[in-house]
């Protein structure tokens, strides 16, 4: 490893001791300016009246001051000042505020008979600290002990109704709207609860209904069905109704930016979430950290992942959030090493990663395929105790397994007690991706023993383990398996047997997949033409890509890599150097080295040796093993030898000791009928232990 590979390993490793931030020495001070508060008040409290005790309670600023004036009244006149309703819902709200929600409960559970404030304002003491089920149950008393109307105040039916969806209580939430039919509809604020309480139900039907009820919809309404429009996958009516609202002048409020820009991100509409991030700018809101988390979501979600950026370097402050959106979209968008120089880059050192940053970092050196760099990382998650969460154990048997390192994934898989389905898929795809088919299928089953539901991605896993043993007959009973599990619906299922039936030569069965598939993506439509070209369907093939330049599919490297290799085995040289031009030219892919070997190829094969060697001296990169040997075949097949000899003086300075090439060049003189030369050279390899290894199959052997 080299270049700005070689040094993230160092810096990755003193990455725990750059983040831990210092306590700051201010602390001591505002503890001890608090103690000097609470003596103040308590010693106030023993001169002022009983009326002014009261007045008190707002000035506490700590618990102890509290406590002493609490005590206070309590011996005052008998603690009668406490009978009072008002004086006690004003001692839970000061109890509340100060983050001792028992003692609020307390003085509430000893008030006298509570009204609705009362009980609106423990409510709202339960909904903000996020004790939704408590607050839920505590409107249930309220309906007991006082129903109508007090139980149907507007006040306390918004709090009752968000508690409702905090806490999945949609069953109860239904009630409450029962209710405020009872009392006349309610209000406002009644209407956007029940409206936001539906859609995160899942019920659009009955939030629309509400929605359409309400006379004057402000921004919350819109927003509230915008978001669930969103929420439960109609994307696409969210922007229609986000056309809608900005027709009727509706002033936008952050969230409804943000989900709008949520419902960009879920189409991939691109033009849309521009126009969206143009209008935040108007509106003087692209410093709100909602907003610019959304942003990130939406232009790395849309694969541009530089758009991205640029919003990043702009923003005046970069939270945990923020910070690991970034690094989460260069990692998906496959540019770990730029994901790898944020994780490193010192200016956010005072950052601690959080799980799913490790868990991304962890990602990044899986597509490295850097085991050295994943167990720096690795250290670093059990240095910030985060290294047991299920993210960053699944990512670590995903990480372990691409790296080749499958004892060490398989280690970390038995040692998941709690294994979830994302569990068994990292180890199963490991499996698979180093070429241990049978370990893959047999943990696919013991997977089921065990109780887990296998999901789609399973099934792309148990498939592409099929192919690693080329057995048809195993693939087509996980085809059975993805009917009865009706995941014929995803496109990575589809495309997974698709390839399947491609490498195991049943081509008729390939194009039924194909032709079945309501979604395709630019994988599948390769793996189609890749299907024809194994088969030496050259017509099909070409006929299949210029098809899905129609439907305007953007191709990708490897549908480059299969059109020139039809074109060379068909003799279509223009075709072959259109192709390859049209690569740079109009689809923006950078030939690799894979590319420039076919097109030598398509060169060689048509007996332009010439033209095949001035495009190898004009190669911007230095020619390897697969492109010398690809001229060599050509000079072969058209008994060029002075031309294969130059390919043999080059490649033997390029590579002395890859056994395949002195087998090129064996066969070369073999040709010739050179004998003598090609045992010389056969000789000098078993003399120099160089063996190339037989050539295998990709059908099994029960496939005939």
């Amino acid at each position: 490893m080299s270049g700005p590979e070689s040094t993230a390993i160092s810096q990755l490793n003193s990455r725990w001791a750059e983040t831990q931030a210092t306590q700051p020495t201010h602390r001591f001070f505002s503890a001890a300016a608090s103690r000097r508060r609470a003596g103040s008040v308590e010693n106030l409290a023993r001169t002022v009246s009983a009326g002014d005790l009261l007045r008190l309670l707002p000035s506490c600023g700590t618990l102890p001051s509290l406590r002493a004036l609490h005590a206070r009244l309590l011996t005052h006149t008998q603690g009668l000042l406490l009978g009072s309703l008002r004086a006690s819902t004003k001692l839970l709200s000061c109890y509340a505020s100060l983050g001792d929600l028992a003692s609020a409960r307390m003085v509430f559970d000893t008030s006298p008979r509570p009204d609705a404030y009362s009980y609106g304002v423990m409510l709202r003491c339960l909904v903000d600290a996020g004790r939704h089920a408590d607050a839920v149950a505590l409107h249930q008393d309220m309906r007991q002990r006082r129903p109508c109307p007090e139980a149907q105040d507007d006040f306390v039916l918004s709090l009752a109704l968000k508690a409702c969806v905090r806490s999945a209580e949609y069953g109860y939430g239904r009630r409450l709207h029962c209710d405020a039919v009872k009392a006349g509809g309610g209000d406002g604020f009644v209407m956007n609860s029940l409206i936001d309480m539906y859609a995160k139900a899942g019920d659009l039907e009955c939030a629309r209904k509400m929605f359409e009820r309400i006379p004057d919809r402000n921004v919350v309404s819109w927003t509230s069905m915008l978001s669930g429009c969103v929420q439960n996958g109609f994307a696409a009516d969210g922007l229609l109704l986000f056309n809608e609202m900005r027709r009727e002048s509706v002033q936008l409020s952050e969230y409804t930016m943000a989900s709008v820009l949520a419902a960009c991100a879920v189409l991939s509409s691109l033009h849309q979430g521009r126009w969206i991030h143009g209008s935040v700018i108007k509106h003087g809101l692209i410093y709100n950290s909602f907003i610019s988390a959304a942003l990130l979501d939406m232009y790395v979600k849309c694969g541009e992942v530089e758009d991205a950026r640029h919003v990043f370097d702009e923003l005046s402050y970069v939270d945990i959030v923020l910070w690991t959106t970034m690094i989460v979209g260069y990692t998906q968008n496959g540019k770990p090493l730029d994901a790898l120089h944020l994780f490193l880059d010192k200016k956010f050192a005072s950052i601690v990663p959080n799980s799913v940053t490790m868990a991304t970092v962890l990602s990044a050196s899986a597509q490295l395929r850097d085991l050295s760099l994943g167990r720096s990382t690795h250290g670093i998650a059990v240095k910030l105790g985060v290294a047991d969460y299920d993210v960053v154990v699944n990512a670590l048997v995903d990480m372990y397994a691409k790296c080749q390192a499958v004892s060490e994934a398989n280690r970390i898989f038995g040692r998941i007690l709690n294994k979830d389905v994302v569990t068994w898929n990292s180890m199963i795809a490991g499996y698979a991706e180093n070429n241990m088919g049978d370990d893959a299928l047999m943990l696919f089953k013991q997977m089921r023993l065990q109780g887990a539901s296998p999901d789609s991605t399973s099934v792309v896993n148990a498939l592409s383990a099929s192919v690693c043993l080329g057995d048809l007959l195993i693939g087509k009973s996980f085809h059975s398996y993805a009917v009865k599990r009706a995941f014929l619906s995803n496109v990575y299922v589809n495309t997974a047997l698709l390839n399947l039936y491609s490498k195991c030569a049943d081509l008729p069965s390939a194009r039924r997949v194909f032709d079945e598939m309501n979604d395709r993506n630019s994988v599948t439509w390769c793996a189609m033409i890749g299907g024809y070209g194994m088969q030496g369907d050259s017509a099909g093939s070409i006929d299949l890509f210029n098809e899905m330049l129609k439907d305007g599919v953007h191709p990708n490297d490897v549908a480059f890599t299969s059109i020139l290799s039809t074109c060379s085995h068909t003799g279509m040289v223009t075709a072959g150097k259109k192709y390859f031009d049209s690569m740079a030219q109009h689809f923006n892919i950078t030939p690799s080295m894979k590319h420039y070997a076919c097109m030598v190829d398509v060169l060689a094969r048509a007996g332009n040796l010439e033209q095949a060697l001035e495009f190898i001296d004009k190669m911007p990169k230095q020619a390897d093993v697969s492109v010398w040997g690809a001229f060599l075949h050509g000079c072969r097949l058209h008994s060029r030898l002075q031309f294969g000899e130059e390919a043999i003086k080059r490649m033997m300075v390029l590579h002395p000791e890859r056994p395949d090439l002195y087998v090129l060049i064996s066969n070369l003189y073999t040709s010739y009928g050179m004998w003598e030369k090609s045992l010389a050279i056969r000789k000098w390899m078993q003399e120099k232990g160089l063996v190339k290894l037989p050539g295998c199959s990709s059908i099994g052997h029960e496939n005939g």
